[in-house]
């Protein structure tokens, strides 16, 4: 069989999850990652290949890469996050975190876990996806190339550190630019020069190989199924392009190299495929007098899980409201939606929310990111695996996450809150992404990015400002109440307005207001209750609650 049947693409998952929307510390440049490739095989014994656990992790990051151990563990977890694991087993990790009772038991909890050592390795690699390179915000890519001409400008404009996560193209040329330098950090030290180069007769271990299936997957021409990069290039009608010996058990570097850049091609479950090919939804209806048209695109239709998209974009002056079977799973990005509130009530991948103002969002349970970028006066409730979040200005996040809220670039104005909303599902979504009510550190935000480590960019909000959250939409299900309840500063505030309305319908009552009093009082009290909704622009998302053809049972379609 040729190798013409064999297609290869880079998956997006370790791009849109893994990679974080800020450029890498400089020690995890090429030189230093290939500096531990080495010393974690020396050091095999000692807890650092082939699982690198995470007491040999904060040795080398803290030790020798001087970071500060809350960026050691960042990266560390986020990696962790992204390998397969049953929800019941993230449950579980909750549960050990929430019985510690300081930080040194935490510690030794930590001590426990293990990252396969390789992959992490590439993982560290792809951070330099965000990289600001003088030269590229200079001139823009280096070269022209039809790679980087992106299908869809509107979505993926000029290349910036905020829109490479999603765009498929960057990862492909991401992969295909440093590909021997990803193979070289995955050689056995023997194989490589003093300057840790490969030479012509270098070879690749099968764990290397195995461990590239991280970022590479495919398939047979013949077949629908997708493999792992490593099953195909030791599928034995392979051997002799891929370059594997079955007497060595290893491939020849350059080989396998030119096989993998023969092979390489745009992924099939890609954002631009599924803006280009994917199923165009009606979820958003087209406002009247507005040149801008609402798109919402996925390939739910066609794609496996785990590579599930919804693209949505230019959702204006409207109330959006689904549970549906498209979502469950998705990574989902909106993008450039105005004035509209959007319920997305299923359990999701992850969610990035781009260049959206004046807009509030509630998101069903995300398993492992939600970011904002580049949005202004934007609400976001949600439960999430993490949330991060880069050039916002005046954005508030009602949130329930097991991990610190990560501040990275260019924020003004930020409030953190409680989550204070529910639906009938979502205890049960919460359960199939794996989140628990505890522990949850929404009011313990970790700012990331130096320009800014000025406590002063973000606040808590004051519990007398703060309000539950109705989500207004019929759904079958047990959930009745907020998961976890509230903090009890915010419980308190809650329970005196209450108190205060009491007070206020007991003075009414005991007032005896005339039959014609009462009527008149009433049409006081309402004119004002109509004034505070037209200026709080409550009015607007009331009004937006009656869809042209649909009832409140809206978010079940």
């Amino acid at each position: 069989m040729d190798q013409s049947g064999v297609l290869l693409w880079v998956k997006a998952e370790p791009f849109i999850v893994g990679a974080l929307q800020v450029p890498p510390p400089s020690k995890f440049s090429l030189h230093y990652l290939r500096k531990i490739a080495t010393y974690v095989r020396i050091r095999a014994t000692e807890g650092a290949y082939p699982r690198l656990y995470w007491s040999t992790w904060r040795h080398i990051a803290c030790g020798k890469l001087q970071l500060a151990k809350d960026l050691a563990w960042l990266y560390f977890e986020v990696f962790d996050s992204l390998s397969v694991r049953t929800p019941e087993k993230r449950l579980e990790w909750s549960e050990i975190l929430s019985n510690c009772m300081s930080e040194d038991e935490v510690e030794k909890q930590r001590n426990q876990l293990s990252v396969d050592t390789l992959q992490f390795l590439l993982f560290l690699y792809i951070q330099q996806l965000n990289k600001v390179s003088l030269r590229t915000s200079l001139i823009g890519e280096e070269w022209p190339s039809p790679r980087s001409r992106s299908q869809s400008p509107d979505l993926t404009e000029k290349s910036n550190c905020h829109n490479k996560n999603w765009n498929d193209y960057s990862h492909q040329a991401f992969v295909s630019d440093h590909l021997s330098d990803l193979l070289e950090l995955l050689l056995d030290p023997e194989q490589l020069t003093a300057s840790f180069h490969s030479t012509h007769s270098s070879l690749v271990s099968r764990e290397a190989v195995v461990a590239l299936s991280f970022l590479i997957e495919g398939t047979v021409s013949t077949a629908r199924k997708i493999y792992p990069l490593h099953e195909l290039a030791l599928w034995q009608p392979l051997h002799a392009e891929s370059g594997f010996s079955k007497i060595s058990k290893t491939f020849s570097f350059y080989k396998l190299e030119a096989w993998l850049r023969a092979c390489l091609t745009g992924n099939p479950f890609g954002t631009s495929a599924c803006l280009k090919s994917g199923k165009k939804l009606a979820w958003a209806h087209q406002v009247e007098g507005t040149t801008k048209r609402a798109k919402i695109a996925c390939n739910t239709h066609m794609a496996p899980r785990m590579h599930r998209l919804v693209v949505m974009s230019q959702v204006y002056k409207q109330t959006l409201a689904k549970s549906s079977d498209t979502l469950v799973g998705a990574h989902v990005k909106i993008h450039r939606c105005n004035e509209s509130f959007i319920y997305l009530l299923s359990p999701l991948r992850s969610v990035t929310i781009e260049k959206c103002r004046n807009s509030t969002f509630v998101l069903g349970p995300i398993e492992t990111a939600l970011h904002l970028h580049s949005c202004d006066n934007v609400k976001v409730i949600a439960v999430c695996h993490r949330l991060s979040i880069s050039s916002t200005t005046g954005c508030i996040f009602h949130i329930l996450t097991p991990t610190r809220p990560l501040i990275l670039s260019g924020n003004q104005r930020v409030t953190f809150a409680p989550f204070h909303t529910h639906y009938p599902m979502l205890e049960d979504h919460m359960a199939r992404t794996g989140l628990a009510t505890v522990p949850n550190y929404w009011n313990n935000p970790m700012v990331v990015c130096r320009e800014n480590s000025d406590t002063s960019v973000f606040q808590l909000l004051p519990p007398s400002e703060f309000y539950i959250f109705i989500i207004p939409f019929e759904m079958e299900g047990d959930t009745t109440e907020i998961p976890g309840g509230l903090p009890s500063a915010y419980q308190k505030a809650l329970s005196q307005r209450e108190q205060k309305i009491q007070i206020w319908q007991k003075t009414v009552k005991e007032a005896r207001l005339t039959k014609d009093q009462r009527k008149q009082f009433q049409v006081l009290v309402e004119n004002k209750f109509y004034e505070w909704l037209i200026n709080t622009g409550h009015r607007q998302q009331l009004d937006s609650l009656v869809p042209p053809a649909a009832g409140s049972k809206q978010a079940a379609g």
